[in-house]
């Protein structure tokens, strides 16, 4: 298992983490083996949106004894009503939701409280301008939540949580196809077949903000949705006309910006398996380029994905890090003192670009590589 830091939490965390809704409606015995299975293979971070009281108490038992080495992330914002998960924003029922979310789980505290599912710019502003903020920030100080987390879809919304320098982790969904969308309020337009009947061209530009700015702010991403609910491993379902494996969905999440771990909805032993074989797969294995080469209708031609296919560099540059970088100071006209530091711990920098073009060639997308180091060096100054 790898980890990485979650942001600038001062967590570590598996990059295989886990969503709770595979252990939902299931014995406190099942819940509990498999956990332990993917305890004894380094997983030690889970998502726990839902506030059903049997899932969250099966949660709480299996982790008994061994609470302070595994990363809880819970969410505020979500009751149980009638027997069913309820999303609100009504205060009067978030506190009492928040103790009982804690006494559940049979501990003290949250590593991460999770601000539920903000989409729209109304609910933003509604969250962050009331009591919501409030009680997060009073838990946060309490040290009730470690730390603050926002859910969202939409790219435009999320960068205004980040923006607010309030949130430490976003939660947000990731993947090949969802990344080729424009913003929206409506978390549907991420299912709907409409969405992809039209050419789409790079990644949006506006995730793609809000990634380098999660980067560059030191907040982390976990990853939700990184399967499109089941559909990218489906060649009959996927948009792509490709069935995708695990680990190739993985690999492009973990390559993102900010990104710290991928939380796999797993139902099953077989699929926590499944997600964990990203771990001893070769590169070729996880290699997503091979399904977003040759499509009629999406590309992501002369755009940097971090793929690496560019290596190896004959003087040993790491061209994916590079760009990397170079791109994080593009939108803010300068170079943040993370970034400069980040860039200067590379063993080999821009400057030294020899431009043999063997990196060029190589590149499945078409990237302008030798002119890309060029303006790296330009703007870092080596």
């Amino acid at each position: 298992m790898q980890y990485r830091p979650l942001g600038k939490t001062g967590i570590n965390v598996s990059v295989i983490a886990l969503g709770c809704e595979g252990f939902m409606n299931k014995t406190a015995e099942t819940v509990r083996a498999e956990l332990d299975y993917a305890i004894a293979h380094g997983i030690n971070f889970i998502d726990i949106y839902s506030p059903n009281p049997d899932l969250r108490r099966n949660i709480g038992n299996a982790l008994k004894g061994r609470r302070e080495s595994f990363v809880i992330q819970g969410h505020l914002s979500t009751v149980w009503e009638n027997d069913q998960y309820l999303r609100t924003r009504d205060i009067n029922k978030i506190l009492p939701a928040f103790e009982q979310q804690l006494q559940e789980l049979d501990t003290d505290y949250l590593d991460v409280g999770m601000i539920h599912y903000v989409d729209a710019e109304e609910d933003f502003h509604k969250v962050f301008n009331g009591e919501i903020i409030k009680f997060a920030l009073r838990l946060k100080e309490e040290g009730r939540i470690r730390h603050i987390g926002m859910s969202s879809h939409n790219p435009v919304v999320a960068r205004m949580a980040v923006e607010t320098g309030l949130i430490d982790v976003l939660m947000f969904s990731i993947n090949p196809a969802y990344d080729l969308q424009p913003p929206s309020e409506n978390v549907d337009d991420l299912f709907d077949e409409a969405t992809f009947a039209h050419s789409r061209h790079n990644i949006d530009p506006e995730r793609e903000r809000l990634y380098e700015l999660c980067e560059r702010e030191g907040v982390g991403i976990d990853v939700m949705k990184v399967y499109g609910g089941g559909d990218l491993l489906s060649e009959a379902n996927s948009p792509f006309g490709k069935a995708m494996t695990p680990p190739q969905v993985i690999e492009y999440a973990l390559t993102r910006p900010a990104v710290a771990a991928v939380m796999i909805g797993a139902h099953n032993i077989g699929e926590i398996e499944a997600a964990l074989s990203w771990c001893d797969t070769t590169p070729d294995e996880r290699n997503y380029v091979k399904i977003m080469q040759g499509l009629d209708r999406f590309s992501w031609q002369g755009h940097c994905m971090y793929c690496g296919h560019c290596a190896p560099c004959s003087v040993k540059i790491d061209i994916a890090s590079v760009n990397k970088f170079y791109n994080l100071t593009k939108a803010q006209g300068m170079i943040p003192e993370t970034v400069r530091e980040h860039y200067k711990a590379l063993k080999h920098h821009a400057s030294e670009c020899i431009a043999c073009g063997a990196c060029e060639r190589r590149c499945p997308f078409g990237v302008s590589i030798i002119e890309g180091m060029k303006l790296a060096t330009e703007r870092f100054g080596y």
